[in-house]
């Protein structure tokens, strides 16, 4: 999760020297999400202002999962900012070298096909009971049958 958060905190801006009120409801919401902020390869500024009188911030933020290693490594790139008054961020994504095969079936609009396949649908829907869903496993139950009606149609 990354975007320009406009918090100033000392946590990730060592050139401010205050804790900003909305710290705490940022990082409570983060590890309800199960992620924690990754400090970039190459840390500073990640807006620059145009005025004298202000000084440069760390405002946009990533938080990413603290267990995924494909994920943690992510650069600032400060020469990279104009028009924009916030500096450019990469990441670099790791991506497992393996073929996956992909296959789909394609059903012709308006075609006597897909004429079939709906019918067996409405009728494959119609079968399953879902007046009984009160607790976790009937709801897997019921969708496990749509499913397999899709799956089969």
């Amino acid at each position: 999760m990354t975007d320009d958060f406009n918090i100033r905190n000392n946590d990730w801006d060592p050139n401010f020297q205050h804790h900003s009120i909305h710290t705490k409801d940022l990082l409570t919401i983060t590890d309800s999400l199960g992620l924690e902020l990754s400090p970039p390869l190459n840390p500073g500024p990640t807006r620059f202002m145009d005025n004298t009188w202000d000084s440069n911030s760390v405002i946009d933020l990533v938080f990413l999962p603290p267990d995924n290693r494909r994920f943690r490594q992510y650069m600032l790139h400060p020469d990279i900012h104009k028009p924009s008054d916030h500096v450019s961020l990469t990441i670099k994504v790791g991506i497992a070298e393996t073929n996956i095969d992909l296959s789909f079936r394609l059903i012709s609009k308006n075609s006597e096909e897909e004429e079939n396949f709906i019918a067996s649908l409405i009728n494959g829907f119609s079968n399953i009971n879902s007046s009984t869903i009160t607790i976790k496993e009937e709801l897997e139950r019921v969708v496990q049958q749509m499913a397999d009606t899709f799956k089969s149609s």
